[in-house]
């Protein structure tokens, strides 16, 4: 039942993040679009992006109106961000340019977001 019920849950998950994905990578594209540094850029979508997904995240996916968890987001966004960070740089010694290394992260950082939000933002086991 519980595994079920997780499964249900990453699949809404998903889909709310296919719509959150667009908007922060669109994000990120149009700030390197402009000449920013990948780290600027994606430092920038996040803080948008967090201000975008709290509410479709914790209504939508987990069932939460509670906007006192706003601070349990924003830090495992900041976690997510900085791995996220770490994955560019790492594609970028590689040659990877960053739209590219943008796309290639967006599902491991959902993954990443879904764990740190339905064990520690939220608090579903």
């Amino acid at each position: 039942m519980l595994r079920n019920l997780l499964k249900v849950k990453f699949l809404r998950f998903l889909l709310v993040g296919l719509l959150n994905a667009a908007f922060g990578y669109g994000c990120f594209a149009i700030f390197i679009y402009f000449g920013l540094h990948y780290s600027a850029a994606l430092f920038l979508a996040t803080i948008l992006g967090v201000a975008f997904n709290f509410k479709s995240t914790g209504s939508l996916v987990f069932g939460s109106k509670d906007n006192r968890l706003i601070g349990r987001f924003v830090i495992g966004y900041a976690f997510v961000y900085c791995v996220n960070l770490g994955g560019i740089a790492s594609l970028a010694y590689f040659g990877v340019v960053p739209y590219v290394s943008g796309i290639a992260l967006i599902l491991p950082m959902a993954i990443l977001s879904f764990f740190i939000n339905n064990r520690f933002v939220f608090n579903y086991a």
